[in-house]
């Protein structure tokens, strides 16, 4: 469908690419992976064609259609609802919408057969496209990545960066084009939302190439995982665990033949130095300093992979109860967060906090930090230090500081050697500690905080959203830091893989309560899977599994049986109706299929309303019917 031959991008001096290939088939599902800075962006961009390649090509077939979500759709804005911007994606169907509705107007005026074939052959064409299913389609991609059905109607342009970008993803994937690109789709999306696009993305029918930091949504989406290193790109036939896994073995593999090259070179060379000066072995000489010219080097392995051995300092330990909660209610006008609600964090708590936007997380973190008017009450525990890590902290970052003056103005009390020796776990070594706040990244602000919270000696820590804007290699140095760290902490995440890393607790807010599960949270999403099984099964089999049959006497049996009679007959009566319904109803379609019936307009605007009626009416029917249905399944548990 697309490939890529010997691929070569350069910025400047610097080469992203060099001779690079890669080839993606249809319905292939590829995750690229790599540090950052190697490129995976870029190579987006290439293949969409923003950007233009120094050498090689990229060939694709002609009925290859690319989508491309990225950063870069933030910014974009309109007057329209979130639902108008979506359905953009259906523009051919809306195009004939248009056209049908015109063909309309007209027949008001001229009933010939030439505009009545017209509108009859744009039907078709409209109901091929599955055009009276888009606005459903649409609606159901939107609440499935978060948005209320109250939000569909509200203007693009009122939603937060964060939102506008779902709503682009929305209408990319309604689109469907035959290549999907997502460029970190999951930065601006919830814990449910992200779940829903793992699902859609599983059975979506064109290629999927993902770029994300997220390794447990890569591990549910992709297939083939591509890393971007060296100029090159190498290709694992497995999702992200695999890639970890095989990328162990050929570094393995390939040590071990860098070390056994060595050992030949040097000994060569050996042979070389010693008899360079012997006549009688200059043929020998000459022939392996050529073999050695000629040799292909292999290269030595350097490891991605940072071990953390990171101290941490408490002053002083604290009391066994940290902070408690005591009937605490929370609303923002008519919006209820909390109700009543109790709750208690013990030392040594590591607490995730999980959920979808809008339960309440955030305000949840600043009620336990003391920073949030609530009614009820809350208590600190003995000698609790708390330290507070959140997104809007990176402003507060001293953008004319050097990152080493920001570590030492933390108050800390540490040397410089140990505030190195910290920042270099986050990655900045050598004169990286010397770059002005102002000339970094989002990423690279993320960690300046993170590690100005770690080293405040605070025994509570309250982290809300740690991994946002951090790469892999970030994420997995913070989950060592974490782990090692013997206070106490309570994290809000989306990022799955970092909650299994350090959570031993997990917190969710539900009907206004916060509750708790002790446990991890592999054990937590299996005991949540089991009761949404539990919860989807229909009453009579839920109550067969939640408890023991009840003995009936004589005259309960006696009643069941009657009731049991009598439901069947409401049932055969509904059914009767149904029946009639269905009959009236192809009736009014043959007229409808007729496109005699739309010469005269009046007649026609009467059928298709007397059809949309016996449609509502259906669905009443149909609804009457299951609930009979299920009343009479108890009755039989009763009886039998």
């Amino acid at each position: 469908m697309l490939s890529i031959n010997n691929l070569s991008y350069y910025i400047g001096g610097r080469a992203l690419y060099e001779n690079a290939s890669l080839h993606i088939k249809p319905k292939d599902k590829m995750g690229l992976v790599g540090l950052n800075g190697t490129g995976k962006s870029t190579l987006l961009k290439i293949i969409n064609g923003d950007y233009q390649p120094s050498k090689g090509e990229i060939q694709k077939a002609k009925d290859c259609t690319i989508g491309f979500l990225n950063q870069d759709l933030l910014s974009y804005q309109s007057e329209d609802s979130i639902l108008e911007v979506a359905l953009e994606a259906f523009k051919d169907t809306l195009k004939l919408q248009d056209e049908i509705d015109a063909v309309l107007k007209q027949m008001e005026t001229d009933y010939s057969e030439e505009i009545i074939n017209k509108l009859a052959h744009l039907q078709e064409r409209f109901e091929a496209n599955e055009g009276y299913t888009i606005k459903a389609k649409a609606e159901e991609v939107l609440e499935g990545i978060g948005f209320s059905t109250s939000d569909l109607k509200r203007p693009l342009k009122t939603f937060s960066g964060g939102w506008r970008m779902r709503v682009m993803l929305a209408k990319l994937l309604l689109e469907k084009p035959s290549l999907l690109m997502l460029d970190e789709p999951t930065n601006h999306l919830d814990l449910p939302s992200i779940q829903w696009v793992e699902n859609y993305l599983k059975t979506y029918e064109g290629a999927v190439i993902v770029v994300s930091h997220d390794q447990t949504f890569l591990d549910n989406c992709i297939e083939t995982t591509v890393e971007v290193s060296r100029q090159s790109l190498t290709i694992y036939a497995g999702n992200y665990s695999f890639y970890k896994e095989e990328k162990v073995e050929r570094e393995e593999i390939q040590q071990n033949a860098y070390e056994n090259q060595q050992k030949m070179i040097k000994d060569t060379e050996r042979f070389i130095e010693r008899f360079r000066a012997k006549a009688s072995k200059s043929n020998q000489v000459q022939s392996r300093v050529k073999a050695l010219e000629r040799l292909e080097k292999v290269n030595e392995v350097v490891s991605d992979n940072i071990s953390v051995n990171f101290k941490f300092k408490f002053s002083k330990q604290s009391g066994r109860d940290v902070v408690t909660l005591d009937h605490v209610s929370k609303a923002y006008g008519d919006i209820q967060i909390l109700k009543n609600s109790t709750a208690r964090i013990e030392r040594g708590d590591k607490i995730a906090l999980i959920g979808a936007n809008g339960k309440g997380k955030s305000t949840l973190l600043r009620i336990i930090d003391g920073t949030e008017p609530i009614k009820g009450e809350r208590s600190e525990g003995y000698n609790v230090v708390k330290s507070f890590f959140a997104q809007h902290q990176l402003e507060a970052l001293n953008v004319n500081n050097e990152i080493i003056q920001e570590m030492v103005q933390a108050g800390s009390d540490k040397t410089e050697t140990e505030l190195r020796n910290v920042l270099g776990c986050f990655l900045f070594t050598n004169d990286d500690v010397f770059k002005k706040i102002k000339v970094l990244s989002g990423g690279e602000k993320s960690r300046v905080a993170l590690a100005k919270t770690l080293i405040s000696e605070a025994n509570f820590l309250l982290l809300d959203e740690p991994t946002n804007h951090l790469d892999m290699q970030s994420v997995n140095i913070l989950i060592q830091a974490l782990q090692q760290y013997e206070g106490t902490f309570i994290t809000v995440s989306h990022d799955r893989h970092f909650i299994k890393g350090v959570a031993n607790k997990i917190w969710y807010i539900e009907d206004h309560e916060i509750k708790e599960y002790l446990g991890s949270y592999d054990e937590y999403n299996y005991w949540r899977s089991q009761q949404v099984e539990v919860d989807a099964a229909p009453v009579a089999k839920k109550e067969k599994v939640q408890k023991p049959k009840e003995v009936r006497n004589d005259s309960e049996i006696s009643q069941a049986k009657k009731d049991l009679k009598k439901k069947e007959r409401e049932l055969e009566e509904v059914e009767s109706k149904i029946m009639a319904l269905e009959e009236r109803k192809e009736s009014l379609e043959q007229q409808l299929a007729d496109p005699a019936i739309f010469q005269n307009e009046s007649e026609a605007a009467k059928v298709n309303q007397a059809y949309e009626k016996l449609k509502q009416e259906e669905a009443q029917l149909n609804n009457i019917w299951e609930r009979i249905a299920e009343e009479i399944e108890s009755l039989q548990e009763v009886v039998s």
